[in-house]
């Protein structure tokens, strides 16, 4: 008799352990490749009747629930987002007829319990045992609910974006887009058209749908001076003090490029200026020069140290993270330096294209002494029960920088916001870093409006990047550097609010 019930717990055992390797790899590994047909309407049904697990910012506020609703004899659950467009391009939508975008789309396996993890699969096993509805895990996300509430305050009724993020952990505190929608009307036709709308005010730019600080591109301008200057003290060629000759003017290729322009329609001439001074006042002729004296190669390879002609590895969706670099004109990223212009590139200008999550990321990179760390938006994933599943840990990305270059660079960063062109950005009691851009559009005196930044200067605990599209005459001193303040304030425990 012991005999066979030994027998029989062997084949209980043996069959529990196969429905768990055939439900782990359906559920798990399969999963992606049947979430990417599209077509197939049973796998839709199914993942309607999973009751998705929820998204939270940092300090608890729900950003997505769902509703039950039922039809034909079954419950289903339809996404709900409680903030009405609270970081909509970075969360994104989960719907039955538009499927799925952002963070819904690309961390959907924990969402809907179809992870690896060991705890999950328990679970789900005996919810389809007990026939009860299956629960996804929650996401808690890095977030900040002020943060993120400043920059779209700000951004509203311009086209730009803005990421702010802790430089020494990679945690993504605020990723506004402007403009933006509300994902509760993705389901309805009506407001989907209304979506999908490309607002007039961003010329040539696509709809809300499109998260501007990852996938938009836009020519950087002066903040591309900060990898120039890196460029340039890294190969030995210049020092923080070495001495230039600003006559107002470069001349390339038998052309002057000329500074911007000062008060009387003149173009700004300094004189006799070191390197920390033509970073601090955002000198175009100074830095062409040192351009043509490196070369277009030593710069891009410089900038492949940040990160350029890469995708930053965040949890979003790969086609909606675009990697920064020179674009040809059909698009694609320009890899052969001989046919770059290296005293516009110098100065962030000629074909080059960056995205506000790269920019974000080289500050942050002089922030935290040359080391880039991996950006991400999700803290942690728990059960349905609260349990962590998984906590996401800080990872390293990129070093880009010796860390005494990143000290040469925060200096003069810092200059530029005690003295130079990023004054507005300016917090009482707080030593601020930043840099300045105002990118040529290729419309007359219409620019991108830039700011990187990191505070406080001597212990960084926030860097990010802002950019306002398509600025009427507005520079990045004056359009980008308030809203940075704003951002950097929001976050600093201490900051003074003036």
């Amino acid at each position: 008799m012991n005999r066979q019930i030994s027998r029989l717990a062997l084949v209980a055992l043996l069959l529990l352990a196969a429905l768990i390797v055939a439900t782990t790899y359906w559920q798990s590994w399969a999963a992606p490749g049947l979430a990417a047909k599209q077509d197939n309407a049973i796998q839709r049904v199914a993942q309607l009747r999973i009751k998705r697990g929820k998204i939270y910012a940092a300090n608890g506020t729900l950003l997505a629930t769902n509703r039950a609703v039922k039809t034909g004899g079954q419950t289903l659950y339809a996404r709900r987002y409680p903030t009405n467009g609270f970081a909509a391009q970075t969360i994104g939508y989960s719907t039955q007829g538009r499927s799925r975008s952002g963070i819904e789309e690309q961390e959907n396996a924990y969402l809907t319990a179809a992870n690896a993890n060991l705890g999950t699969i328990w679970s789900k096993l005996v919810n389809t045992a007990k026939g009860t509805t299956i629960t996804g895990n929650n996401l808690v996300l890095n977030l900040r609910v002020n943060a993120e509430k400043i920059a779209e305050n700000d951004l509203r009724g311009k086209c730009g974006a803005a990421v702010l993020l802790n430089p020494k952990t990679g945690q993504v505190y605020a990723m506004a887009s402007s403009p933006t929608y509300n994902p509760n009307d993705i389901e309805s036709d009506k407001g989907y058209a209304q979506i999908l709308k490309s607002p007039s005010a961003c010329p040539g730019s696509s709809s809300a749908l499109w998260n501007r600080a990852t996938e938009g591109l836009y020519p950087p301008g002066s903040i591309f001076k900060t990898i120039t200057a890196s460029a340039a003290i890294e190969d030995g060629v210049y020092t923080p003090n070495s001495m230039f000759d600003d006559p107002g003017y470069c001349t390339e290729y038998g052309q002057r490029i000329s500074n911007a322009l000062n008060p009387e329609g003149s173009a700004e001439a300094y004189g006799e200026v070191n390197m920390i001074q033509a970073y601090e006042h955002s000198i175009n002729a100074v830095f062409c020069d040192i351009g043509m004296k490196l070369g277009a190669k030593k710069i891009i390879d410089k900038a492949k140290d940040f990160g350029f002609y890469s995708q930053p590895p965040i949890e979003l969706p790969s086609d909606t993270v675009a990697p920064s670099g020179e674009y040809k004109a059909n698009h694609t990223l320009l890899t052969n330096t001989g046919v770059m212009d290296p005293g516009r590139l110098a100065f962030g200008q000629d074909k080059l294209d960056v995205t506000p999550l790269q920019m974000a990321l080289v500050a942050a990179a002089v922030a935290n002494k040359g080391t880039i760390m991996a950006p991400h938006l999700v803290n942690k994933v728990t059960s349905p029960s609260g349990g962590t599943v998984v906590k996401i840990k800080p990872r390293v990305w990129k070093h880009a920088i010796k860390p005494s270059t990143a000290a040469d660079l925060n200096t003069m960063m810092q200059a530029v916001v005690t003295g130079g062109t990023g004054t507005s950005a300016q917090i009482p009691g707080v030593e601020v870093a930043g840099k300045t851009g105002t990118a040529e559009t290729g419309i007359p005196h219409v620019y991108d409006a830039w700011f990187i930044f990191f505070a406080p200067a001597n212990n960084p605990v926030v860097a990010g990047a802002v950019v306002v599209e398509h600025s009427d005459n507005g520079f990045g001193g004056s359009v980008s550097a308030p809203i940075a303040k704003q951002l950097m304030q929001a976050i600093l425990p201490h900051a003074s609010k003036q």
